[in-house]
Order: C-alpha cells, then structure tokens, then sequence
C-alpha cells in the first residue's frame, strides 16, 4: 500500500503515486476505465460492492464509476415476443479509476472478483475507442432481435390469410425483423413475409 507523501518544505499532502504513471488512455487527471473479472452472474452484486467499498474507504477520489455493460434484446420464443436485459460481456465489469496501489486494493480484495485483465499483473487500460464502443452499443435505441428459428427450418404461421400453415423458412431479415417463408397454396410454393411474432416453430 502506497502512503501519502508530505512535502517537508510546503508541508503539503501530495496525490496518491499511480501504478503505472501518467495515463494517456484515460482523462487528464490520469483516470482510465479498466476490465475486471468477477463470477458470472455476479456482476451486478459484485458492482453494488464496490461501490459500498468506495463510500465506505473513502475512495471516490480515485475510482470514479462501475459499470456492468448490458444491452437489451428483444426475445421472440414461440410467439411471444419479450424485452430482456443481457450482459454483453459475462463475467466481466467496468471501472473507472486512477489506477494506485490503493484503489487496486479496493477494487481486487472486493468478494467476488478474481483480478484484473492486463499484461502480467498490471491491468491494462481500455483504449478511449474501446470504451466509446462498449458504451454505444449500451445506449444503442433499437434492442437486438433473438429468434430460434434459421433457414429452412419447419415454422407454423400464426395470423392473416395463411394461418395454421406450415411453411419453410427461405430469408431472416433481422433489422427489420422479419422473416420469408415458403409455403405451399395450391400446389405451388408462395413466399409470404411476416413478422417474427407470427410464426412459430413446428
């Protein structure tokens, strides 16, 4: 643990000395956002720790924010359509910090988390455009769309003209969340377009 350094001349407390120097990945005060592995399925638990740990020590003057990247995803499961949150990156959760002796302590003696990802045992800092696409992705306005139907795959259609028809599935259009399938009317194959909410796996 690094201590507080006192100048004898000025009698002034100076910062705490960072692991690794001046930071340029991060902003000017030298903070940068870091990786840190913790048990799957208890990123939010181990955030809600971290951040007790830092009221509780005194640190917010060294680890500014955590954060566990979700996304949300809309969910179409046999015809029922579902708004779901899921972590982009199981197992793994954000902090901003100015990296010292001390907030790595916080942060790494924290239940639940088991290290730091970097280069032997100095975490390695996030790159400003890694960090950009990490929060972009976060705050993106249209959720993923999760099927479980694919291509040529056997599927009930559940509305409109062609009801309790079973069709074939020919094309995924996962922007526009729809889904072409071939069915036959007539003795002759005819692609309908539908959206995922009207079929369903046979």
């Amino acid at each position: 643990m690094s201590e507080e350094i006192i100048n004898e001349e000025e009698g002034q407390i100076e910062e705490p000395r960072s692991l690794l120097g001046p930071l340029t990945d991060g902003d000017d005060d030298g903070r940068a956002w870091f990786v840190v592995h913790c048990y799957s399925g208890y990123e939010n638990k181990v955030r809600h720790s971290i951040e007790q740990r830092i009221d509780s020590m005194g640190m917010q003057g060294q680890i500014f924010d955590v954060v566990v990247p979700t996304e949300e995803e809309i969910e179409i499961k046999d015809g029922k359509r579902r708004t779901v949150e899921r972590r982009v990156f199981p197992g793994y959760i954000l902090v901003q910090m100015i990296l010292t002796e001390e907030s790595w302590y916080v942060v790494r003696n924290t239940p639940g988390v088991t290290g730091f990802v970097g280069m032997g045992n100095t975490p390695t800092p996030l790159r400003p455009d890694e960090v950009s696409k990490i929060m972009n992705r976060m705050e993106a306005e249209a959720p993923k769309v999760k099927f479980d139907f694919q291509i040529n795959e056997k599927v009930r259609i559940g509305t409109g003209p062609f009801k309790d028809f079973i069709g074939s599935v020919q094309e995924i259009d996962v922007d526009r969340a729809k889904v072409r399938v071939l069915v036959s009317f007539f003795g002759r194959e005819t692609p309908v377009e539908l959206d995922f909410l009207h079929v369903e796996k046979v």
